[in-house]
């Protein structure tokens, strides 16, 4: 029986299969009960080229002290930096790779969010 880590790990794998064969930027997501990070990868899978993550200390202050990265107001906060980092490193359009996490609650609110701040995907 798959535990639930590789559940969730087989699910990802055909949505990265079909992302690699578009050669398109990807919006990849990691949720833990803590926190949501977010990183924009390259088409060819070579290097990062923007992330955010409701473990700076930027955002950690905006959401107001510590224990408050784990909520939808975080994974806002965190779409909405990753998007503009990603504008301001020249990609535009990506393609939304949610490492198998059900895309509800703070998966959808951080793609909600790096929409609004002009990605395409």
């Amino acid at each position: 029986m798959l535990s639930k880590k590789e559940q969730r790990l087989r699910r990802a794998r055909q949505t990265r299969i079909r992302i690699a064969t578009q050669c398109v930027a990807r919006l990849t997501v990691n949720r833990t009960n803590l926190h949501i990070y977010a990183s924009v990868i390259s088409g060819d899978g070579a290097k990062v080229l923007a992330s955010a993550s409701s473990a700076e200390s930027e955002v950690r202050t905006a959401l107001g002290g510590t224990g408050k990265g784990g909520n939808v107001a975080a994974a806002q906060l965190v779409g909405k930096r990753v998007a503009e980092k990603a504008k301001a490193a020249g990609v535009e359009k990506v393609a939304f790779d949610r490492a198998g996490f059900a895309y509800h609650g703070r998966v959808k609110a951080l793609a909600d969010a790096a929409r609004e701040a002009g990605l395409q995907f």
